[in-house]
Order: structure tokens, then sequence, then C-alpha cells
């Protein structure tokens, strides 16, 4: 953590710091939380069991800052009209993933010894992301802060920096004792944690609040760089994709100097 903390403290300036030098080059600025539910698709029980995605959920948090281009704040105006200027915006964001990870499925609910194995393993995993997208609206951003309508979508996709650090345990013994493991999985724990990209797709909605506020809703797919974010990295023919995060958020937006 400590390696992150200039960048978490610059971060956090970027987001509440109301004067802004981008500001004399006719940029507005929007800060906001995001918090939901978390679906980690992992090699903790079966990818595409439902009930396993659901029993492997945790919980998200974001701060957010916007770079508007549709709108002045040193002029309270909107700025020349320009296609990117009035669709899209970039955004700047830190997020922080926490969730507990079980195996779920028909082998780990057999009465076999590996089912007895699987359930006998428990993870977890947390990340910490910091990252930046290019948010595109197709509606015209100067229509919806100007209130012509109330709701506006949205599609980003961005890039990530990824610190994670996962962990497990069985309740056999050590997890370091390959008695102690599914078979599968030996040769496959690394609970040492580490760093790496994730490319992030978005698609939402905002509704405006007031004239400098909006609440927002969004599900994101975030594909990762390597597939050790739970720890587990099987050799095996069925471990074909790297670990994905899905991510269910609703969001509190506010206007600087608006």
């Amino acid at each position: 953590m400590a390696r992150f903390r200039p960048i978490i403290l610059f971060l956090l300036l970027l987001l509440f710091c109301k004067e802004s030098g981008f500001a004399q080059l006719g940029i507005s600025h929007e800060i906001g939380v995001l918090a939901g539910p978390t679906s980690f698709l992992t090699d903790y029980g079966e990818r595409y069991n439902l009930q396993n995605n659901i029993a492997n959920s945790g919980i998200g948090i974001g701060l957010i800052h916007y770079m508007n281009f549709a709108y002045r704040a040193e002029c309270n105006c909107y700025t020349v009209d320009r296609y990117f200027n009035d669709h899209f915006k970039i955004r700047t964001e830190l997020d922080y993933f926490r969730t507990d990870l079980e195996h779920n499925g028909p082998v780990a609910e057999s009465n076999s010894a590996g089912g007895k194995l699987l359930r006998a393993m428990h993870g977890k995993t947390q990340t910490i992301e910091i990252g930046t997208h290019l948010e595109y609206y197709p509606l015209s951003i100067r229509d919806y802060t100007s209130f012509s309508y109330l709701f506006m979508p949205f599609v980003s996709l961005g890039v990530h920096f990824v610190n994670y650090n996962p962990d497990a345990y069985s309740d056999f013994g050590p997890i370091t004792d390959e008695e102690n493991i599914f078979p599968t999985f030996r040769g496959g724990i690394d609970l040492d944690g580490g760093s790496t990209w994730a490319l992030v797709g978005i698609a939402g909605a905002r509704y405006k609040l007031s004239p400098s506020s909006d609440l927002q809703i969004e599900g994101r797919f975030q594909y990762y760089d390597v597939d050790w974010i739970d720890g587990l990295n099987l050799d095996a023919p069925q471990n074909k994709f790297n670990d994905v995060v899905f991510w269910l958020n609703v969001g509190y937006i506010y206007y600087l100097n608006y």
C-alpha cells in the first residue's frame, strides 16, 4: 500500500480541489461516489454457474472525477459547439473491491473426497484500482445539462492499473499441504498478490436530480491481464480465461463550480 499512497493522494486532490488549472482550458469538473455489489468470475467454483456467481459476490466502492468539455466554469457558459465537447468526457477513478470466495457447483456439492476438499477451501480477494476512461454520451451533454431531458445514457471504455491481494485457507489444515487442496489446484496457488492491468467496459445512465447533481447507475465488466486475482491459476483444460469481475453500482455525481 505504501507505494500507492502518492498516486492515491494525487487523485484525491484532483477529485476534491474546486479550483483547477484546467479551468483556463475551458474544462469544468464533476466528482462522485459509486457503490454496489460485485461478482467475481474466477477459478472458484464453476464460472458459468449462476449459483456460484451469486455466492461469490462482494462489494465495490469508488471515487470518480470527470472532465466536462461542454461547460466552462470560469465564464458560466458553454464551449464552442464541437461534437467531441458535446458527447465525450474523460473519467478518472479510484476503486476498491472486496469479496469472499467459495467453491460451488455439482463437484463441490458431492460427497466425494474431491467435493469435501472443495467445500473446505475458502478464499477472498481485494483490489485497489486507479484508471482513466473515455466516456461517450450519444445525446447532447449541453441539452442534458439544461434539463432538455432527464435521462442520459452513456458507454465508457478504460484501462485500470490494479493492485490485488488474495488469500485462502482450508478447514483441513495449511493450504501449503497438497493433501488439503483439490488435486487440480496443486501447483496453481499463489497468494503473494501483485499488480496488473484491467480492460474496463461500462454501460449506464444518468438521471438529472438538480442543476448541479446527477444520480447514476451503471454495469461494468473488467477483464484482468492475469489469472491470479483470486490466488488460483489452474493448469487445466477448463481454465480458458483470466479473472473477470462484474460490478453493478449506483452513484451520486456533483458538478463543481456550476
